[in-house]
């Protein structure tokens, strides 16, 4: 049966397609709206309504979500002329990207001055978790706000409440990603040295597995993308660049001396500047292949590398 609530949504694209998609099946009016016209087509067809702005979609819809590329684009979408600050119905502004706590925080006061409360809802799962809704989504912001919107994010996955600010969430996020990425970047050392070595690559994740180097890198990613040489987890290497580098700037800006981290970021700004930033993040392990003279091993079946109990 469909609900007479307009929720509305800013961004469609590969994450925000799939979350607006959830909408729509779940019988609400979902108002959407993108710069690219095509990256609506998807939604639209599915049931939703386009918008012709920003403005637009906040001038009806009193709940808005955003799932926006970049810290610029969301605080364009945000304060910037036409955005969600100049909406007359919007009153809960849900933002789903990762544009870090600084941005989080300007925004969630400009705002607060017109009336309209930000959520600040980062979401961690990639383009598989959007499409099964199957997303860890790390909330914060006020209460009343987040009560407005937590139904609408049960669909998505699964909601955490880590804080009353804004901002909040956008720093745990910030940290688990730059912990992913910096386990996978090390795991992939491993795992290229390793082959290089003579050890057969499935036997070698078998026993990582059930050892103290195992993480959530060879657990789900080198089994699932990497040993099937698919390498298809559905995250750029530009996107690791963006949050690692977001992670690190709060870390220092916190007086946080950022050894380990800083070198992390280097690693994943060299693949960025050998032109591998439209690349799959899993494809790191290609470029290390590269780097090292190493010879790709073999395909695993993804059947054969599914992860075993122990693991």
């Amino acid at each position: 049966m469909t609900t007479q609530q307009t929720i509305g949504f800013i961004g469609i694209g590969v994450m925000g397609q799939s979350m607006s998609l959830h909408l729509i099946r779940a019988g609400y009016d979902v108002l959407v709206f993108d710069v690219r016209a095509e990256a609506m087509a998807v939604a639209v067809k599915a049931g939703a309504r386009a918008a012709a702005s920003v403005r637009e979609v906040c001038d009806q819809a009193a709940l808005v979500f955003t799932s926006l590329p970049s810290p610029k684009s969301f605080s364009d979408v945000m304060t910037g002329d036409g955005g969600v600050i100049a909406g007359h119905a919007v009153r809960v502004a849900v933002d789903t990207s990762t544009v870090g706590p600084r941005a989080t925080r300007a925004a969630a006061e400009a705002l607060r001055v017109r009336g309209i409360e930000l959520v600040d809802a980062p979401v961690s799962g990639g383009a598989s978790g959007a499409e099964k809704a199957r997303l860890a989504v790390t909330v914060s912001g006020a209460s009343q706000a987040i009560d407005t919107a937590m139904p609408i994010l049960k669909r998505f996955g699964k909601p955490t409440v880590v804080g009353a600010e804004p901002g909040q969430a956008q720093l745990l996020k910030l940290l688990n990603n730059m912990l992913s990425s910096t386990a996978f970047a090390v795991t992939a050392e491993a795992f290229v040295a390793g082959v290089k070595g003579g050890l057969d690559p499935k036997l070698m994740l078998d026993v990582l597995n059930i050892s103290s180097g195992r993480s959530a890198a060879s657990q789900e990613k080198f089994v699932r993308q990497v040993l099937p040489r698919t390498f298809d987890f559905g995250f750029p290497i530009a996107g690791v660049c963006k949050d690692i580098g977001l992670a690190v700037e709060e870390c220092e800006a916190l007086g946080v001396p950022m050894w380990i981290g800083q070198q992390s970021r280097q690693l994943w700004n060299f693949a960025l500047k050998q032109g591998a930033g439209h690349r799959d993040m899993t494809d790191m392990v290609r470029l290390m292949e590269a780097w090292a003279g190493a010879e790709p091993p073999e395909p695993v079946p993804a059947e054969s590398a599914a992860p075993s109990a122990a693991g």
